[in-house]
């Protein structure tokens, strides 16, 4: 029960940031689909994933009773904890390595820390990394920082 009221309240401040930000226009812009575009995409990607919240059932196949049925438990605190120190860390070294080494390094650490494979980690790491940077600087011309792969630039 608990997961889909968090869906629902998800999806409507999804629902209320993307009319927010449908009309915003910034006075300068060095990005050919302007300011929203990433905003907007973010939010199509969070309503979505809100949707599946509501929609999808828990994998053992029943609701839990209460809340009592999911503790809030030591794994899962680290878990959390782990997550805002890798986010952290992503943040202070974007611009410093650039943003695909930087994007390597979180998907890599985000895929290890909820146990994924050390082969898989690092190949989902990597496509994450390459695919989102050409997603943004090629397709969508937004300038996404090199740091230390700059000398590779054309």
């Amino acid at each position: 029960m608990y997961q889909r009221i968090f869906g629902l309240v998800l999806l409507l401040i999804c629902v209320g940031l993307a009319v927010a930000a449908w009309d915003y226009q910034a006075p300068f812009s060095y990005e050919p689909v302007g300011p929203r575009a990433y905003p907007l995409l973010l939010l199509l990607l969070m309503g979505l994933g809100a949707i599946y919240l509501i929609a999808a059932k828990p994998a053992d196949g029943h609701e839990p009773a209460d809340e009592h049925d999911h503790p809030m438990d030591r794994h899962v605190l680290i878990k959390v904890v782990s997550c805002v120190v890798v986010l952290t860390i992503y943040a202070a070294l974007f611009e410093t390595l650039g943003f695909i080494p930087a994007a390597m390094l979180f998907g890599i650490a985000m895929a290890r820390l909820y146990e994924g494979t050390w082969l898989a980690s690092v190949i989902a790491g990597v496509v994450l990394a390459i695919g989102l940077y050409l997603l943004f600087d090629k397709a969508l011309d937004v300038p996404l920082p090199l740091g230390i792969l700059a000398g590779l630039e054309n």
